[in-house]
């Protein structure tokens, strides 16, 4: 302990004591805490609120340290063993009590209880677990992964389980990079699932994990992605809001799309084409929001929260980190996998590459745009990462290249809801809807568009995804379903868009024979 770390003063992991308390209860709260943390120091001789080192006198410093080991062995549970030891600062002496990371959580005061004695440490204070972190420690001292749990009260037949491996390969194929890697998709099946801990195999019978209520959005665990724009800075006043549930395939889509909706799109020149480009990279946003998924606590009954404020992208993942992860660890790439079975669907799905690689790759890519490097705040009980909006000095602002380049002004905010949305003829940027993630799939712009804003909309929509259909136009145009389908028939009138199938099964694509 230096001069420095103590003008430095309290933190998440270490806390001064001036005196040594007649009650242990006093400090042995936080010596409970740091176990269940990351870990942490006790400095005995240390004022708190000054700072001030007031040391001991040495005659009695040694019966000070056998009375707080002897404090820790009897008031804890499951048993911590402290490293206790004496230190020089600015000439006096004091005692310095470091407990390390426990590995047996939850850790607890035992005249407390289990129910009434676990604490942990939040922002620098050590406060009592609520019901859902206590589980949390659970699972991990105990070495097992919620998400491959038993999910009690959740009845699912054959068809339910044909259904998700049908829509993990669709899945899979959709997100392959190359025809190679499309051509390369195995099957998915029972036995594949029971392997990840998707399903629970007893009696010869298969019986769904947490893992299968999250992926699918069913079983009556509320998994949902909170999506909102705000003005300004802060939450104060908020533009649009919307709760996306489902499979989290779906949440993933409807809240990557959301966010493009809602930052700027500049544009520049590729040879003699304009190409859109926006002001925060679409591949790191995705993965940032793949990686929330992935990572976060459904034990915590908490939300995904997307935010986007005028000067950043905000997202918030429930739970604090896993055991043996920190915020610089993350950032160099090490993976902690918090949910197992999650993990390998979202990698057999092409949602993620290799484990642990996402966050380095988003840092670069992030900064690659000019952007300067995303913020990850708190791992306590939550954390969340910004990207900041703008470029940093010394690079060109995309507002100022379209403008440079003489493009109709594209970048303010799109509304998200309905009642925004001008049904017809007012002036509504064309290029906020869906965007690819990768160049090559950047439709060319240079192709003749319809005239009407809202058939804009909708051509664009089936150039990026190959299709369209009735009730995806209704929620694009936020309109009723006849005038959708009036729209989408209109377009195959005009010859923009084919109709094929029938009934529900109908689906408009691109009309290659005509335009």
């Amino acid at each position: 302990m230096t001069i420095e770390e103590i003008l430095a003063g309290e933190s998440k992991n270490v806390e001064f004591k001036e005196t040594l308390p007649e009650k242990s209860i006093k400090y042995m709260k936080s010596v409970v805490a740091f176990a269940n943390g990351t870990g942490g120091k006790i400095i005995f001789g240390i004022a708190d609120k000054t700072r001030e080192v007031v040391g001991f006198d040495k005659e009695d410093v040694f019966k000070k340290m056998d009375a707080i080991a002897n404090a820790v062995s009897d008031s804890c549970e499951p048993a911590i063993i402290p490293d206790i030891t004496l230190q020089t600062v600015d000439g006096k002496t004091v005692i310095v009590v470091e407990v390390s990371e426990g590995r047996q959580r939850p850790y607890y005061i035992k005249a407390l209880g289990r129910d009434g004695g676990v604490y942990v440490r939040v922002a620098g204070t050590t406060r009592l677990a609520d019901e859902y972190m206590i589980k949390e420690l659970l699972f991990e001292g105990s070495n097992r992964y919620y998400d491959q749990a038993l999910c009690t009260g959740l009845n699912i037949t054959d068809e339910d389980i044909d259904a998700l491996c049908k829509a993990m390969k669709e899945q899979a194929i959709k997100n392959a990079h190359t025809e190679q890697q499309k051509a390369s998709i195995k099957e998915v099946g029972r036995q594949q699932l029971r392997s990840w801990g998707i399903l629970i195999e007893r009696d010869g019978k298969d019986y769904p994990s947490n893992a299968f209520a999250i992926l699918t959005g069913n079983g009556g665990l509320h998994v949902a992605t909170q999506c909102g724009v705000f003005k300004g800075t802060t939450k104060a006043v908020f533009v649009d809001r919307r709760e996306y549930t489902g499979p989290l395939w779906e949440q993933i889509d409807e809240a990557f799309q959301f966010v493009l909706r809602n930052i700027h799109l500049g544009a520049t020149i590729v040879g003699i084409y304009r190409q859109d480009i926006y002001e925060i990279p679409p591949d790191a946003i995705r993965e940032l929001i793949i990686n929330a998924m992935v990572h976060r606590s459904y034990l915590d009954h908490g939300t995904i929260q997307v935010a986007v404020y005028d000067n950043r992208l905000e997202i918030t993942s429930p739970g604090k980190l896993p055991m043996g992860q920190t915020m610089e660890r993350m950032k160099e790439g090490y993976s902690k996998i918090r949910n197992e079975a999650l993990a390998h669907a979202f990698a057999y799905m092409n949602l993620i590459e290799h484990w642990g690689s996402g966050i380095p790759r988003i840092i670069d890519k992030v900064k690659a745009a000019g952007l300067q490097e995303p913020e990850f705040i708190g791992g306590e009980v939550d954390l969340r990462i910004n990207i900041y909006r703008g470029q940093v000095d010394g690079t060109v602002d995309l507002n100022d290249l379209n403008k440079a380049i003489k493009v109709p002004d594209t970048i303010d905010k799109m509304p998200d809801s309905g009642n925004e949305v001008p049904d017809k003829t007012e002036k509504v940027p064309d290029t906020m809807k869906k965007m690819p993630d990768s160049d090559n799939e950047v439709p060319d712009t240079t192709e003749k568009m319809p005239d009407s804003e809202q058939e804009q909309q909708i051509y664009k929509y089936v150039l990026e995804n190959g299709s369209i259909t009735t009730a995806e136009t209704v929620e694009i145009l936020d309109v009723k379903h006849r005038r959708a389908r009036a729209v989408l028939l209109n377009m195959v009138k005009d010859g923009y868009l084919r109709k094929e199938g029938a009934a529900r099964s109908t689906i408009y694509v691109k009309n290659m024979e005509g335009r």
